[in-house]
Parts: C-alpha cells; structure tokens; sequence
C-alpha cells in the first residue's frame, strides 16, 4: 500500500511543478510559497478533523516535536527555495534538480537511520544523478 501512496505523492508533486509554474507568473516567489503554504495548513488540518485525530495532539512526546517543527523548517526552507527556482527557471530543468532529494535522502538515511546502502541503492543514486546531469545540461 505505500507504494500507492508514494505514486500518488510523485503524481501530485508533478501537478504540484505545473501548476506552480503557471501560477507563479508575475507573482513574488515568496508570496507564492506563503499562499501554497496556507493552502497545506488548511488542508491538512481539515483532515486531521475529518479523520477525527486531533486527540493524538497531547501524547506527541518531545522528541518527536523537535523533529517535526525541524522537518517544517526544512519543509519550508526547501519550497522557498523550489519557488524561487521555479520562478527564475525553467520547470524541465529544476525539478530534475530538486528530485537530487532522492539520492541525498538515501545518503542520510545511510549516515543517519543506519538504513542499508547496498549496490542496488548505489546504481539507483548513480543514474539519478546522471539522469539529472544529461536533464539539466
């Protein structure tokens, strides 16, 4: 089943490249990551009501808000960044860039989760980033 939902991630985040693109125009990129960010705020929070698991707020422990409010940060320095791309490039060229993110997460989670890099994981890295590479140039 995650498999399902990560496609679905990748489909929306395409839709997300477009639609950003179009949208951007004659816009600032900040403003645009602030409405886009309003946008997540109130639909994500709609559905925390609508599934009825706003109770959970009270047993979320320490730990796990210091990494959540740090992963927001990183959420949001990384949109503002990926607008400003977006706004100053073209959609074929940054999100090749941006998909980077892939190969940097597998290295993370090799320093830091101490999740397996195995010969596998170091092919996928390799052509993503050469894909990335023949995209871009």
């Amino acid at each position: 089943m995650w498999f399902v939902f990560a496609l679905l991630s990748a489909v929306f985040a395409a839709a997300t490249s477009i639609l950003a693109k179009v949208g951007i125009e004659g816009v600032d990129s900040t403003l645009a990551t602030a409405i886009r960010t309003l946008v997540v705020l109130l639909m994500a929070w709609g559905m925390v009501f609508l599934t009825g698991v706003q109770g959970g707020i009270g047993r979320i422990g320490g730990k796990s808000w210091l990494f959540l409010i740090l992963s927001g940060l990183a959420t949001g320095a990384s949109w503002l960044c990926y607008y400003r791309a977006l706004q100053i490039g073209e959609a074929s060229k940054v999100v090749p860039v941006d998909k980077l993110s892939v190969v940097i997460t597998l290295v993370l989670a090799f320093l830091f989760l101490h999740e397996r890099f195995t010969a596998k994981s170091l092919v996928g890295c390799l052509l993503i980033g050469a894909g990335t590479l023949a995209m871009v140039l």
